[in-house]
């Protein structure tokens, strides 16, 4: 029988899972039945056949999916998805899976009662390459792993945070939002790392020091470093920043008495490197995480389940419960015009980055003068 898919949320992001959603449904895969969204006339135009809905619960009743996307604001991910599992239907959930601690173990206790599965968005979990990582680890290829790392400086323009009435914001109407680097664009990262350093439960967290800025008139942060402390002892460093003045492929490292691995996470290459030799260069495979969820109605299992970032949340939990990010002083920011428009660009930026993650330092450790 072939899987009845429906997606809440079909502007923005939610763009790419109607493409997908359409694509699938045209080579026999899945049946697209129905689409929930406020506005869902005006992007459903060209898909005849797909049920459009301004209301996501009348759209769960009528239309009885098999899997549900949730493509929504993050203060609705628990709501929709709790509301979708409860109609019977498996869920792909968009990163980040909830707003709050609370909401995530709710929505995994909902999972669990109903029996249904539910795979968050974080697609860089699909890649085959988390194996290699771990394979290799395993192996002493590189000697004793002594830390793990991830770093990305990013462009973002006005236009992002303006994007919706929740951009950059902590909350939004009294609900948390969580809409900043370390928690939603380059929630990856860390998410990624978490992963290959097998640190994938809360519990798996010890500490966690945070180090929160803004150069852009929002809420949220968006240059920022996020130092966990593994129940291992090891620990592992995020370095983000959406104020770089060149997109820069994001990285996760592992490092290790012997040499060090790198992972580039948005292209699926890991290198390898040890002194006096050349990189080792390897290419993997990766899954879309629809085509996996199909796999695992089938017996198979998920890459990004929603159990398994209990670990990712406690950053979360712990952006949403320091204090409001540092403002950056303006002398130390340029405005930039260019082909991707008005953004801001934090002077040296890209330098402070690789410090915090080759010195496991916070900005305001390393003492760098805009963070003070």
């Amino acid at each position: 029988m072939i899987p009845r898919v429906a997606i809440i949320g079909v502007g923005g992001h939610g763009r790419s899972h109607v493409e997908r959603a359409n694509a699938m449904a045209r080579s026999g895969r899945i049946d697209f039945v129905a689409a929930a969204d406020p506005s869902v006339a005006a992007h459903l135009e060209h898909l005849p056949g797909v049920a459009a809905f301004e209301d996501a619960e009348v759209m769960l009743a009528e239309s009885t999916p098999d899997i549900v996307i949730v493509s929504t604001p993050i203060h609705t991910h628990f709501p929709l998805a709790a509301a979708a599992l409860n109609a019977g239907a498996n869920v792909l959930l968009e990163k980040p899976p909830t707003a709050t601690m609370e909401e995530f173990h709710a929505l995994v206790a909902t999972a669990n009662d109903t029996g249904r599965l539910v795979q968050v968005g974080f697609q860089s979990l699909g890649s085959s390459a988390i194996g290699e990582l771990h394979s290799r680890i395993a192996a002493g290829r590189i000697g004793k792993v002594v830390g793990y790392s991830a770093s990305a400086g990013w462009v973002r323009p006005r236009s992002y945070w303006e994007r919706a009435a929740w951009a950059g914001k902590r909350r939004a109407n009294g609900r948390v939002v969580a809409d900043g680097v370390l928690t939603n664009p380059l929630a990856h990262a860390s998410a990624t790392a978490l992963a290959v350093a097998g640190a994938t439960g809360a519990e798996d967290i010890v500490a966690l020091d945070l180090d929160l800025h803004r150069a852009n008139t929002i809420e949220a942060d968006d240059t920022s470093v996020a130092r966990f402390t593994l129940a291992d002892g090891l620990s592992l460093t995020t370095a983000v920043s959406l104020c770089a003045a060149e997109r820069e492929e994001p990285w996760i490292s592992v490092d290790g008495t012997d040499g060090r691995l790198v992972f580039y996470y948005a292209l699926d290459i890991v290198q390898e490197f040890h002194t006096g030799r050349a990189p080792f260069t390897t290419r993997h495979d990766r899954v879309e995480l629809l085509d996996n969820l199909l796999s695992a109605l089938d017996g198979g299992e998920l890459c990004a389940p929603l159990s398994e970032l209990g670990g990712f949340m406690r950053l979360l939990d712990g952006v949403m419960a320091a204090p409001e990010p540092h403002r950056i002083d303006p002398s130390f920011i340029t405005p930039v015009n260019d082909e991707r428009g008005e953004h801001l660009v934090i002077a040296g930026v890209e330098e402070a980055l690789r410090m915090a993650v080759s010195e496991q330092a916070t900005f305001r450790e390393l003492d760098l003068e805009w963070a003070r």
